[in-house]
Parts: structure tokens; C-alpha cells; sequence
């Protein structure tokens, strides 16, 4: 069975009148998109379920996670990385 992520990643956007695009977590700004990259943007995002929205508007921010991170520190070729 395939694993499931969180639907709702409390990300939204707010395209402007100049042409800019503000992404919004939680109700804050995160980040501007300007130019191209807000236009290559809204043209991804339009077409996309709310669950691949979310999944864009995270990896747009940086703010993407895989839920694997934390099990990296223990694996065996990470340990004694941090010996002195």
C-alpha cells in the first residue's frame, strides 16, 4: 500500500496584479516569485490537484520533507561522522 502524505500542508499562494506570486504558509509570506518563475508557476499549479499544490508550493519554499531525515542519523554510514 502506497504511503500516504498530509493532504493539507497549510501553503497557499496569492498571485499579484504586477505579476508576482506570494506563497503563503500558515498566513505568512514565505517567499516572492517574480518574472518567469512566477509565471512557470501559476502554469504548473493551475492544472494540479490540491494535494499536488501543496507538494509544489513546498518544494517552491524549500520547505519539502520526505519524513526520512530523521532516520538518516542513525544509519550506519553516518555514524562516528561527527567524531572530533
Amino acid at each position: 500500500m502506497p504511503r500516504k502524505y498530509a493532504v493539507d500542508l497549510s501553503f497557499a499562494f496569492r498571485p499579484t496584479k504586477g505579476g508576482d506570486v506570494t506563497i503563503l504558509r500558515n498566513g505568512l509570506a514565505v517567499t516572492v516569485l517574480r518574472g518567469d518563475s512566477a509565471g512557470h508557476f501559476l502554469a504548473q499549479i493551475r492544472d494540479a490537484a490540491f494535494s499536488e499544490q501543496q507538494q509544489l508550493m513546498a518544494r517552491v519554499t524549500g520547505k519539502y520533507s520526505r519524513g526520512n531525515e530523521r532516520c538518516a542519523a542513525s544509519h550506519p554510514r553516518n555514524r562516528g561522522q561527527n567524531d572530533g
